[in-house]
């Protein structure tokens, strides 16, 4: 997933050995300290930041320092990228527990409040605005209005900030929106809550979305396109 990333910028750092252990005036530093600066910075902006393990900057330095200066090296390349392959499992599967709890306990408090009805898969839904518009089928495709947040209220996508509205498949999407927006009539309003298994699952969806989220939207369901 991350390996091209982490290959790219671990080849960069090998172009030097030199690394800064003080912050110096920037206007004394040569060229080469300057390099050597910025792929610091690099390693620490785009590798580091992806690891929730603590890192030993010793240890760190030291699988620099062999590699670039060609001496052998306490671990092989194959055994390096199963190292950084594992810590990234790791870190995934704890993500991925947090957020199945996080998710259970929301929907149990929320399947509480009035007005939220839950399905058999286990979607939950909630009526804002009413309607008596007609009904989508699976098959359809429909013109919506939507916003998407996380369980701590961050905004992962918005037609309303986008200022357009959108057109899709009923059978195009995560199986919690073609359940839910088949209950929908033209001209209503919804607020769906919808658990993991029914939206990304595992795989997560883009930088923002991660293992095993369960996700809220709002929806506005506009209209049913005729083919």
């Amino acid at each position: 997933m991350k390996k091209t990333l982490i290959a790219t910028c671990v080849a960069s750092v090998m172009m030097t050995g030199n690394v800064m252990a003080d912050t110096r005036n920037k206007s004394q530093m040569t060229d080469d300290e300057r390099l050597s600066y910025s792929l610091g910075m690099m390693i620490g902006d785009r590798i580091l930041k992806q690891y929730s393990e603590d890192i030993d900057y010793y240890i760190l330095l030291e699988g620099m320092r062999d590699q670039h200066q060609g001496k052998p090296t306490t671990l092989t390349m194959e055994e390096a990228h199963a190292a950084m392959q594992a810590s990234e499992d790791r870190a995934i599967d704890k993500a991925s527990e947090t957020a199945i709890k996080a998710g259970k306990a929301y929907m149990e408090k929320n399947k509480a409040r009035e007005g939220v009805k839950v399905t058999k898969s286990g979607l939950q839904y909630e009526v804002l605005t009413a309607s008596d518009g007609n009904k989508p089928k699976a098959t359809d495709i429909v013109k919506v209005h939507y916003k998407g947040t996380l369980l701590d209220g961050t905004v992962f996508d918005s037609t309303y900030e986008r200022g357009q509205p959108v057109e899709f498949g009923l059978n195009q999407v995560i199986p919690g929106w073609t359940e839910g927006v088949q209950l929908m009539n033209v001209g209503s309003k919804y607020r769906f809550v919808i658990p993991s298994e029914l939206a990304y699952g595992m795989q997560g969806a883009g930088s923002t979305i991660g293992p095993n989220e369960t996700l809220i939207f709002e929806v506005e369901l506009l209209n049913i396109v005729k083919p």
